[in-house]
């Protein structure tokens, strides 16, 4: 299974430019200001899962964050965001499914607005939880966007899971607090509009 989802992307990274897809974002803007808002330091280790070919690995260097690690199953996405950032030896590119990865350290800040929603076995959301749990420690903050309750149904052909606080933090469990939750509206590359909820937890 996590063959056929690293072709997929694979597949789609091979084949359509940045803003040739829905998720692009220009500035990630909010994403940085939740970041902020965790109270993140330039010593804390982030880690952004799903980040792909994402801007927000370029924002987080240019504000000398000095340990970051960028996850996602398609090399290729990788290898477009690091060769933006050419020598920038602050960060780490892992090519894994987050299911099935074995963080090799602890972060204080866990970042996700693109892996979690397409995750829609309770299996899968309970393996990622795993992860999770393994990644924080006590008193680390995990921001995850997801699709709304009202988002779409899919994404780049693919079937989503939707939420809203109450039922991304049933997923979760009891080893993670809300902080906060809000609704985005995201504008696609050709205008189109999505509706994305965002969670802060702390890690108890």
């Amino acid at each position: 299974m996590t063959d056929d989802k690293a072709a997929h992307w694979e597949n789609v990274y091979n084949n359509k430019g940045d803003q040739e897809v829905s998720w692009f974002e220009d500035s990630p803007h909010l994403s940085l200001r939740l970041i902020n808002q965790a109270g993140a330091t330039s010593d804390d280790a982030v880690v952004d899962v799903g980040g792909g070919a994402s801007r927000l690995v370029d924002a987080l260097v240019a504000n000398g964050q000095a340990h970051i690690t960028v996850l996602d199953l398609s090399a290729a996405a990788l290898d477009r965001a690091r060769s933006r950032l050419s020598g920038a030896r602050q960060v780490d590119w892992v090519v894994s499914d987050i299911t099935t990865w074995s963080p090799p350290r602890q972060f204080n800040i866990w970042h996700d607005r693109a892996a979690f929603h397409f995750l829609t076995t309770p299996a899968d959301q309970q393996a990622y939880s795993a992860v999770l749990r393994a990644a924080l420690p006590p008193g680390g903050v995990a921001i995850i966007g997801t699709f709304a309750l009202d988002g779409p149904e899919k994404c780049s052909g693919l079937p989503v899971a939707r939420y809203d606080a109450p039922s991304l933090s049933a997923v979760l469990g009891e080893d993670f607090s809300l902080l906060s939750s809000l609704l985005h509206q995201h504008s696609t590359p050709w205008g189109a509009i999505q509706r994305f909820h965002f969670a802060t937890f702390r890690r108890r």
